[in-house]
């Protein structure tokens, strides 16, 4: 075999050993189309160039590229490339602290190594794009995330402290399953192992995460974790409960509001039920502004007042001068 062959199945090999934590030798040599022989001796030669490449124990055998004192370099395609120099570019919108200098600071040297052909079309998409500022809301540390976020990937339970929507501070043990991002707010799913049940966390709201043992996945009651956000936001008591009648089927608005703003029950081909709530009724009428059909408030009382208002006060100000 050819050494260009050779190089070519390494550079595939430490591919797959950056993309996944744990890999058992039979799935690697299957994937690489080598016998599991080859795959040891691949291991040794990626060793030999300084990897730091594990050997995990078991039944099966295993590999594990492991932290080592400096990062290796990332083998990424042209859709990988463009897709991270396109996220780091848009992270300032995104609510992690201090994303926005040290996103920079990573673009840069993405930037000197990508092929011309590539800055070229990155550079395209940020000339041609515009970004709406945001306004604030909380932040969460890019560390407490990441925490988390391998804690989901490699079922280990997790202990921190949480301050509660009442202010309560409590310590919690829990088996995280995913960590979702809904608008400017970062939530963690996770079994808690002290109330016995599914529960939604939020990440901002989360201090000092440490991982332990491994754990045995449940199963999620939900199709996923953005599903089971969905229902526990739209579960969640609020000041003000809405109910209305949009002038819309219930597909046409799945199709053009985020997924977390449902669900839509249908009253017809044309018609369907919208509840929601929120705790200020300003906001709560902005949401409202911003569904793009014919509504009907039913009911709270308060929300109709305020709609009336909002109302005049607008059609005030589009008199003419």
């Amino acid at each position: 075999m050819s050494d260009a062959t050779t190089s070519s199945r390494l550079l595939t090999l430490l591919s797959l050993l950056q993309g996944r934590r744990d890999w058992p030798g039979g799935e690697l040599a299957d994937r690489l189309e080598v016998s599991v022989r080859t795959v040891r001796r691949d291991v040794e030669r990626l060793r030999g160039l300084g990897y730091p490449v594990e050997s995990l124990t078991g039944p099966a055998g295993g590999y594990r590229l492991a932290a080592g004192t400096a990062m290796p370099p990332l083998l990424l395609d042209d859709d990988e490339a463009i897709a991270i120099a396109v996220g780091l570019r848009t992270a300032a919108r995104a609510s992690v602290t201090g994303i926005e200098e040290t996103s920079v600071r990573a673009l840069v040297k993405l930037e000197q190594v990508l092929p011309a052909h590539l800055r070229r079309r990155v550079q395209a998409l940020q000339s041609a794009t515009m970004t709406m500022p945001t306004g604030g809301g909380p932040t969460v540390d890019p560390q407490t995330l990441t925490v988390i976020a391998a804690a989901c990937r490699d079922h280990e339970r997790l202990r921190f402290g949480y301050r509660g929507r009442d202010g309560a501070a409590t310590r919690r043990e829990a088996e995280p399953h995913s960590v979702v991002n809904v608008g400017r707010r970062w939530y963690l799913v996770a079994w808690d192992c002290g109330r016995r049940d599914w529960r939604t966390f939020r990440v901002d709201r989360l201090s000092r995460p440490a991982t332990g043992a491994r754990f045995q996945p449940r199963e999620l009651p939900a199709e996923d974790g953005a599903a089971y956000v969905q229902r526990s936001l739209s579960a969640r008591p609020t000041r003000y409960e809405a109910r209305l009648t949009l002038h819309a089927s219930a597909e046409e608005m799945d199709k053009r509001t985020p997924r977390y703003w449902g669900p839509f029950e249908p009253l017809g081909e044309d018609r369907c039920e919208y509840r929601t709530g929120d705790d200020n009724l300003e906001w709560l009428a902005a949401r409202l502004s911003m569904l793009g059909v014919e509504f009907e408030v039913h009911e709270p009382p308060e929300l109709i007042e305020h709609l009336q208002a909002l109302s005049a006060r607008l059609a005030r100000a589009a008199q003419p001068a």
